[in-house]
Protein backbone atom coordinates (compact mmCIF):
# COMPACT_ATOMS: atom_id res chain seq x y z
CA UNK A 1 0.00 0.00 0.00
CA UNK A 2 1.04 3.84 -0.62
CA UNK A 3 1.84 5.97 2.24
CA UNK A 4 -1.92 7.86 2.18
CA UNK A 5 -3.31 4.18 3.00
CA UNK A 6 -1.12 3.11 6.02
CA UNK A 7 -0.67 6.19 8.11
CA UNK A 8 -2.39 6.38 10.87
CA UNK A 9 -5.26 9.20 12.34
CA UNK A 10 -3.27 11.95 14.25
CA UNK A 11 -3.68 11.39 17.98
CA UNK A 12 -3.33 15.22 18.65
CA UNK A 13 -6.38 15.79 16.26
CA UNK A 14 -8.11 13.07 17.87
CA UNK A 15 -7.30 13.19 21.48
CA UNK A 16 -10.20 10.92 22.52
CA UNK A 17 -9.93 8.42 19.51
CA UNK A 18 -8.71 5.21 22.12
CA UNK A 19 -11.55 5.91 24.49
CA UNK A 20 -14.11 4.01 22.59
CA UNK A 21 -11.92 0.81 23.07
CA UNK A 22 -10.61 2.08 26.57
CA UNK A 23 -14.48 2.17 27.85
CA UNK A 24 -15.57 -1.44 26.03
CA UNK A 25 -12.53 -3.23 25.47
CA UNK A 26 -12.58 -4.97 29.54
CA UNK A 27 -15.20 -7.52 28.79
CA UNK A 28 -13.57 -9.04 25.62
CA UNK A 29 -10.23 -10.71 24.66
CA UNK A 30 -8.70 -9.73 28.10
CA UNK A 31 -11.34 -11.46 30.68
CA UNK A 32 -9.33 -14.28 32.61
CA UNK A 33 -12.05 -17.73 32.61
CA UNK A 34 -10.91 -20.44 34.88
CA UNK A 35 -13.12 -23.22 34.86
CA UNK A 36 -14.49 -22.36 32.02
CA UNK A 37 -15.13 -25.92 30.28
CA UNK A 38 -15.88 -27.26 34.61
CA UNK A 39 -17.75 -30.28 34.33
CA UNK A 40 -21.82 -29.75 35.71
CA UNK A 41 -24.59 -32.05 35.87
CA UNK A 42 -27.42 -31.67 33.67
CA UNK A 43 -30.25 -29.58 35.06
CA UNK A 44 -28.72 -26.67 36.74
CA UNK A 45 -30.34 -23.07 36.76
CA UNK A 46 -28.12 -20.06 37.79
CA UNK A 47 -28.28 -16.50 38.24
CA UNK A 48 -25.52 -14.04 38.45
CA UNK A 49 -24.90 -11.12 39.84
CA UNK A 50 -21.30 -8.81 39.07
CA UNK A 51 -19.76 -6.32 39.81
CA UNK A 52 -15.93 -4.74 38.27
CA UNK A 53 -13.69 -1.98 38.30
CA UNK A 54 -11.00 -1.39 35.28
CA UNK A 55 -8.28 1.17 36.62
CA UNK A 56 -5.14 2.18 34.45
CA UNK A 57 -3.13 3.54 31.51
CA UNK A 58 -4.62 2.81 28.24
CA UNK A 59 -1.49 4.56 26.07
CA UNK A 60 1.63 3.70 27.06
CA UNK A 61 3.58 5.22 23.61
CA UNK A 62 5.76 7.39 24.90
CA UNK A 63 5.66 9.58 21.39
CA UNK A 64 2.01 10.18 22.11
CA UNK A 65 1.15 14.00 22.51
CA UNK A 66 -1.56 12.61 25.18
CA UNK A 67 0.02 12.41 28.62
CA UNK A 68 -0.97 10.79 31.61
CA UNK A 69 -3.93 8.94 30.04
CA UNK A 70 -6.02 6.89 32.49
CA UNK A 71 -9.25 5.17 32.84
CA UNK A 72 -11.65 4.57 35.48
CA UNK A 73 -14.60 2.09 34.38
CA UNK A 74 -17.05 0.17 36.74
CA UNK A 75 -19.29 -2.42 35.32
CA UNK A 76 -21.70 -4.19 36.61
CA UNK A 77 -23.62 -6.86 34.94
CA UNK A 78 -26.74 -9.66 35.99
CA UNK A 79 -26.70 -12.59 33.91
CA UNK A 80 -28.67 -16.26 33.96
CA UNK A 81 -27.29 -19.60 32.52
CA UNK A 82 -28.57 -23.60 32.49
CA UNK A 83 -27.35 -26.70 31.69
CA UNK A 84 -29.21 -29.36 29.46
CA UNK A 85 -28.48 -32.20 27.36
CA UNK A 86 -27.83 -32.25 23.63
CA UNK A 87 -28.55 -35.68 22.44
CA UNK A 88 -25.98 -37.43 24.94
CA UNK A 89 -23.39 -34.68 25.37
CA UNK A 90 -23.47 -31.79 28.36
CA UNK A 91 -24.45 -28.16 26.87
CA UNK A 92 -25.46 -24.57 28.29
CA UNK A 93 -26.43 -21.62 27.11
CA UNK A 94 -26.12 -18.19 29.17
CA UNK A 95 -27.15 -14.86 28.79
CA UNK A 96 -25.18 -11.49 30.34
CA UNK A 97 -26.42 -7.85 30.45
CA UNK A 98 -23.79 -5.37 31.58
CA UNK A 99 -24.19 -1.85 32.88
CA UNK A 100 -20.93 0.34 32.84
CA UNK A 101 -19.74 4.30 33.83
CA UNK A 102 -16.49 5.38 32.94
CA UNK A 103 -14.51 7.86 32.97
CA UNK A 104 -10.91 9.15 31.29
CA UNK A 105 -8.80 11.60 31.94
CA UNK A 106 -5.57 13.16 30.20
CA UNK A 107 -3.34 15.82 29.55
CA UNK A 108 -2.93 17.38 26.00
CA UNK A 109 -0.40 19.68 25.69
CA UNK A 110 -0.77 21.04 28.82
CA UNK A 111 -4.38 20.90 28.63
CA UNK A 112 -6.44 18.49 31.27
CA UNK A 113 -9.66 16.60 29.52
CA UNK A 114 -12.10 14.36 31.16
CA UNK A 115 -14.54 12.33 29.60
CA UNK A 116 -17.62 10.13 31.35
CA UNK A 117 -19.93 7.63 29.89
CA UNK A 118 -22.27 5.82 31.68
CA UNK A 119 -25.04 3.15 30.17
CA UNK A 120 -25.77 -0.07 29.30
CA UNK A 121 -23.17 -2.23 27.31
CA UNK A 122 -23.34 -4.66 24.68
CA UNK A 123 -25.18 -7.73 25.44
CA UNK A 124 -23.39 -11.38 25.54
CA UNK A 125 -24.73 -14.59 24.87
CA UNK A 126 -22.58 -17.61 25.73
CA UNK A 127 -23.27 -21.26 24.17
CA UNK A 128 -21.82 -24.21 25.20
CA UNK A 129 -21.25 -27.80 24.02
CA UNK A 130 -18.99 -31.14 25.10
CA UNK A 131 -17.45 -33.00 22.05
CA UNK A 132 -17.06 -36.29 24.76
CA UNK A 133 -19.92 -39.06 24.41
CA UNK A 134 -21.96 -39.46 27.50
CA UNK A 135 -21.42 -35.69 29.60
CA UNK A 136 -24.65 -35.71 30.21
CA UNK A 137 -25.11 -36.55 33.32
CA UNK A 138 -28.22 -36.62 35.72
CA UNK A 139 -27.68 -34.63 39.45
CA UNK A 140 -27.58 -38.46 40.68
CA UNK A 141 -25.30 -39.65 37.97
CA UNK A 142 -22.77 -37.15 38.41
CA UNK A 143 -22.53 -37.24 42.05
CA UNK A 144 -21.29 -40.73 41.95
CA UNK A 145 -18.63 -40.15 39.30
CA UNK A 146 -18.04 -37.06 38.86
CA UNK A 147 -15.65 -36.20 35.25
CA UNK A 148 -12.34 -35.96 35.95
CA UNK A 149 -11.89 -34.32 32.17
CA UNK A 150 -14.12 -31.55 29.76
CA UNK A 151 -13.42 -31.07 26.08
CA UNK A 152 -15.76 -28.69 24.51
CA UNK A 153 -16.59 -26.16 21.96
CA UNK A 154 -18.33 -22.43 22.36
CA UNK A 155 -20.14 -19.37 20.89
CA UNK A 156 -19.86 -16.22 22.60
CA UNK A 157 -21.98 -13.47 20.49
CA UNK A 158 -21.71 -9.97 21.71
CA UNK A 159 -24.96 -8.15 19.96
CA UNK A 160 -24.64 -4.37 19.07
CA UNK A 161 -27.24 -3.39 21.88
CA UNK A 162 -25.17 -1.30 24.06
CA UNK A 163 -25.67 2.97 24.22
CA UNK A 164 -23.85 4.47 20.78
CA UNK A 165 -23.70 7.99 19.49
CA UNK A 166 -22.19 8.24 16.04
CA UNK A 167 -21.35 12.08 16.46
CA UNK A 168 -19.11 10.72 19.42
CA UNK A 169 -15.35 9.01 19.94
CA UNK A 170 -16.63 8.08 23.47
CA UNK A 171 -18.62 5.37 23.56
CA UNK A 172 -20.22 2.44 25.71
CA UNK A 173 -21.40 0.20 22.95
CA UNK A 174 -19.38 -0.65 19.97
CA UNK A 175 -22.36 -0.52 17.25
CA UNK A 176 -21.44 -3.83 15.41
CA UNK A 177 -21.53 -7.58 16.29
CA UNK A 178 -18.84 -9.54 17.78
CA UNK A 179 -18.80 -13.58 17.20
CA UNK A 180 -15.87 -15.71 19.57
CA UNK A 181 -16.08 -19.27 18.44
CA UNK A 182 -13.36 -21.10 21.41
CA UNK A 183 -11.99 -25.04 22.11
CA UNK A 184 -11.90 -25.52 25.69
CA UNK A 185 -11.30 -28.37 27.77
CA UNK A 186 -9.87 -29.19 31.54
CA UNK A 187 -8.20 -32.31 33.27
CA UNK A 188 -8.69 -32.66 37.00
CA UNK A 189 -5.39 -34.52 38.85
CA UNK A 190 -6.42 -34.70 42.17
CA UNK A 191 -7.48 -31.20 43.95
CA UNK A 192 -5.77 -29.45 41.20
CA UNK A 193 -7.22 -28.68 37.96
CA UNK A 194 -5.81 -27.49 34.66
CA UNK A 195 -7.54 -26.02 32.12
CA UNK A 196 -6.87 -24.10 29.35
CA UNK A 197 -8.99 -22.96 25.93
CA UNK A 198 -7.96 -21.41 21.81
CA UNK A 199 -10.58 -19.08 20.30
CA UNK A 200 -10.65 -15.81 18.62
CA UNK A 201 -13.21 -12.92 18.03
CA UNK A 202 -14.37 -11.46 14.75
CA UNK A 203 -16.19 -8.46 14.30
CA UNK A 204 -18.45 -7.10 11.41
CA UNK A 205 -18.19 -3.52 10.79
CA UNK A 206 -19.19 -0.26 12.80
CA UNK A 207 -20.35 1.74 9.47
CA UNK A 208 -20.90 4.76 11.99
CA UNK A 209 -17.61 5.45 13.40
CA UNK A 210 -17.17 9.01 13.72
CA UNK A 211 -14.25 9.61 11.63
CA UNK A 212 -15.21 6.41 9.15
CA UNK A 213 -16.51 3.29 8.43
CA UNK A 214 -14.60 1.33 11.21
CA UNK A 215 -13.04 -2.20 10.55
CA UNK A 216 -11.10 -4.64 12.63
CA UNK A 217 -8.84 -7.85 12.26
CA UNK A 218 -9.81 -10.93 13.94
CA UNK A 219 -8.57 -11.51 17.82
CA UNK A 220 -6.66 -14.16 18.77
CA UNK A 221 -7.46 -15.47 22.21
CA UNK A 222 -5.09 -18.02 24.47
CA UNK A 223 -5.74 -18.86 28.52
CA UNK A 224 -4.29 -21.31 30.27
CA UNK A 225 -5.19 -21.43 34.43
CA UNK A 226 -4.31 -23.83 37.23
CA UNK A 227 -6.43 -24.29 40.13
CA UNK A 228 -6.12 -26.08 43.93
CA UNK A 229 -9.89 -27.37 45.07
CA UNK A 230 -9.56 -26.76 49.12
CA UNK A 231 -13.18 -28.48 49.59
CA UNK A 232 -15.95 -28.98 47.43
CA UNK A 233 -16.65 -25.33 45.31
CA UNK A 234 -13.60 -23.84 47.27
CA UNK A 235 -10.80 -22.79 44.69
CA UNK A 236 -7.98 -20.98 44.36
CA UNK A 237 -6.64 -20.22 40.59
CA UNK A 238 -4.13 -18.80 38.87
CA UNK A 239 -4.36 -17.74 34.78
CA UNK A 240 -2.51 -16.06 31.73
CA UNK A 241 -4.30 -14.97 29.11
CA UNK A 242 -2.58 -13.81 25.41
CA UNK A 243 -3.84 -11.93 22.77
CA UNK A 244 -2.58 -10.69 19.20
CA UNK A 245 -4.09 -9.15 16.11
CA UNK A 246 -7.04 -6.85 16.08
CA UNK A 247 -5.49 -4.20 13.81
CA UNK A 248 -7.74 -1.64 12.96
CA UNK A 249 -8.66 0.20 9.74
CA UNK A 250 -10.86 3.36 10.05
CA UNK A 251 -12.15 4.93 6.71
CA UNK A 252 -9.61 3.01 4.50
CA UNK A 253 -6.60 3.93 6.58
CA UNK A 254 -4.68 1.18 8.74
CA UNK A 255 -4.24 2.08 12.30
CA UNK A 256 -0.81 1.26 14.32
CA UNK A 257 -3.12 -0.67 17.47
CA UNK A 258 -1.88 -3.98 16.56
CA UNK A 259 -2.26 -6.30 19.72
CA UNK A 260 0.04 -8.50 21.15
CA UNK A 261 -0.33 -8.20 24.89
CA UNK A 262 -0.69 -10.76 28.01
CA UNK A 263 -2.56 -10.69 31.35
CA UNK A 264 -2.16 -12.79 34.27
CA UNK A 265 -5.27 -12.53 36.95
CA UNK A 266 -6.11 -14.98 40.49
CA UNK A 267 -8.98 -15.96 41.61
CA UNK A 268 -10.80 -17.14 44.48
CA UNK A 269 -14.21 -18.89 44.54
CA UNK A 270 -15.91 -19.28 48.12
CA UNK A 271 -19.06 -21.58 48.62
CA UNK A 272 -22.34 -19.78 50.53
CA UNK A 273 -24.16 -23.04 51.70
CA UNK A 274 -25.52 -25.15 49.26
CA UNK A 275 -26.91 -22.87 46.46
CA UNK A 276 -24.81 -20.44 46.67
CA UNK A 277 -21.10 -19.03 45.63
CA UNK A 278 -18.98 -15.96 45.56
CA UNK A 279 -15.94 -15.45 43.28
CA UNK A 280 -13.18 -12.69 43.86
CA UNK A 281 -11.31 -11.67 40.84
CA UNK A 282 -7.81 -9.74 40.30
CA UNK A 283 -5.97 -9.50 37.09
CA UNK A 284 -2.99 -7.04 35.68
CA UNK A 285 -1.46 -6.62 32.30
CA UNK A 286 1.68 -8.33 32.04
CA UNK A 287 2.78 -7.60 28.78
CA UNK A 288 1.73 -4.81 25.84
CA UNK A 289 1.86 -3.53 22.59
CA UNK A 290 -0.86 -1.84 22.49
CA UNK A 291 -2.90 -0.48 25.98
CA UNK A 292 -3.62 -3.52 28.01
CA UNK A 293 -1.82 -1.77 31.34
CA UNK A 294 -4.49 -1.70 33.97
CA UNK A 295 -5.56 -3.57 36.86
CA UNK A 296 -8.99 -5.35 37.09
CA UNK A 297 -11.02 -5.92 40.54
CA UNK A 298 -14.20 -8.00 40.14
CA UNK A 299 -16.84 -9.95 42.81
CA UNK A 300 -19.29 -12.15 41.50
CA UNK A 301 -22.00 -13.95 43.53
CA UNK A 302 -24.13 -16.79 41.83
CA UNK A 303 -27.27 -18.51 43.10
CA UNK A 304 -28.24 -22.00 41.41
CA UNK A 305 -30.65 -24.24 41.34
CA UNK A 306 -32.02 -27.87 39.94
CA UNK A 307 -35.04 -28.87 37.72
Amino acid sequence: MGAAETRAVPLRRWPWIALLLALSWPAHSQQLEPRAYSPNPVGIHFITLNAGRTDGDVLTDAASPIQDFKVKVNESAIGYGQSFALADRMASFGIVVPYAAGEATGTLDGESRIVHRNGFADLRVRFTASLLKGSALDPAAFARQPPDRTLGVSLVVSAPTGEYFDDKLVNLGTNRWGFKPELGGARQFGRWTVDGTLGGWFYTKNPDFLLGPKEQDPIGVVQGHVSYTFAPRLWLGLGLTWYSGGQSTVGGVEQPDSLDNSRAGITLALPIGKQQSVKLAYSTGTSARAGGEYDNYAISWQFLWFD
